[in-house]
């Protein structure tokens, strides 16, 4: 697979298209299994609470794959990523009910490199508040 943008199709300020990320209690637990991250914040609302969590939130690197979706979905290529990197600034709660929590994510090119390369800063939101800092992803263009 290759990357299916174009280098020179491409402008800084350019905006990929947003997405929406929904987490449930079940996507935490499937996430423990694939990952062996089995952290109680995850998946026990009391140990949450008692460690001074508002309630269960999601895992840091699932977030954090999450927001890249909108990069890969853009290049069409996940091997296109050369670079990534985030800090973690909120965590993401996923209340027990019908709706859980929601991942928003939303991203622009904000360099072009050498090498056909661009710099792709994201944002990443859920409740309103913004739960990844420093974002950014270097992609390699067609």
């Amino acid at each position: 697979m290759a990357a299916q943008i174009q280098y020179a199709d491409v402008e800084v300020g350019t905006e990929l298209p947003a997405a929406s990320f929904p987490v449930t209690r079940a996507t935490l637990v499937r996430y423990a299994g694939a990952s062996g991250d089995f952290n109680p914040i995850h998946w026990n609302e009391k140990f949450a609470k008692e460690v001074g969590l508002p309630d269960v939130i999601a895992h840091g690197m699932f977030t954090m794959a999450e927001a890249i979706r909108v990069v890969t979905d853009w290049v069409g290529d996940p091997g296109a990523v050369v670079e990534y990197g985030v800090r973690f600034t909120k965590p993401v709660v996923v209340p027990n009910d019908d709706r859980g929590g929601l991942i928003e994510v939303t991203a622009k090119v904000a360099a072009k490199l050498e090498d056909n390369r661009v710099r792709v800063d994201l944002t990443a939101t859920s409740a309103g508040q913004k739960v990844l800092g420093m974002s950014r992803a270097v992609v390699a263009l067609a």
